[in-house]
């Protein structure tokens, strides 16, 4: 998998990444060919993670698919959906599959999507899944319990939320290498 976000980031070069729906069904040709067009212009490719609390296919495997293709990405994690044994088992298999950049989100509230009869999870929220990815990267669970067969090596970062300071100072020690803002990303 490519590397090319990483290295810009230790450059310090001015970062540009580009946000990708996954497909909204099983075929994710549409999500190819428009990522294929970015292909070279942007960094990486963000793909969401249920965006709006609208149902697509997992950020996860889009961005297989994507990596597949010669395309980095960052991939996110929303904790709407998963409670906390889900989202280390998911940022596990990220890290197998070669998946390092890793967005961590809190998520929509389902009210505002189209499955309103869906139940949130929110076991944890985003400074909670930063402090998780950090554990993991050191070579423990959420418990404090070993990673046996190995640390991870995610690269994470966190939204910018301009005149939010407490957010940013609660996440700004926390092992977030980017801040991704809707126009542009900034390097911390």
């Amino acid at each position: 998998m490519t590397q090319r976000l990483r290295q810009a980031i230790q450059a310090q070069e001015f970062l540009i990444t580009a946000e990708v729906a996954p497909p909204k069904g099983g075929d994710p040709s549409h999500m190819i060919a428009m990522a294929q067009c970015l292909k070279g212009r942007v960094h990486a490719l963000n793909v969401t993670d249920g965006s709006r609390a609208v149902l697509r296919m997992s950020s996860l495997a889009s961005c297989l698919l994507l990596e597949q293709q010669g395309i980095e990405t960052v991939c996110q994690f929303t904790c709407r959906d998963r409670n906390r044994l889900g989202l280390q088992a998911d940022l596990l298999g990220a890290h197998a599959l070669g998946l390092r950049n890793i967005l961590a989100l809190t998520g929509d509230p389902v009210k505002a999507g189209d499955q309103l009869e869906a139940r949130p999870v929110f076991d944890l929220e985003s400074i909670r899944l930063l402090q998780l990815i950090r554990k993991l990267n050191h070579g423990f669970d959420w418990s404090d319990q070993p990673l046996t067969d190995g640390a991870t090596d995610l690269w994470v970062g966190q939204p910018w939320i301009r005149n939010c300071p407490i957010s940013l100072l609660c996440k700004s020690d926390l092992s977030a290498k980017l801040k991704l803002e809707h126009s542009f990303s900034k390097v911390k």
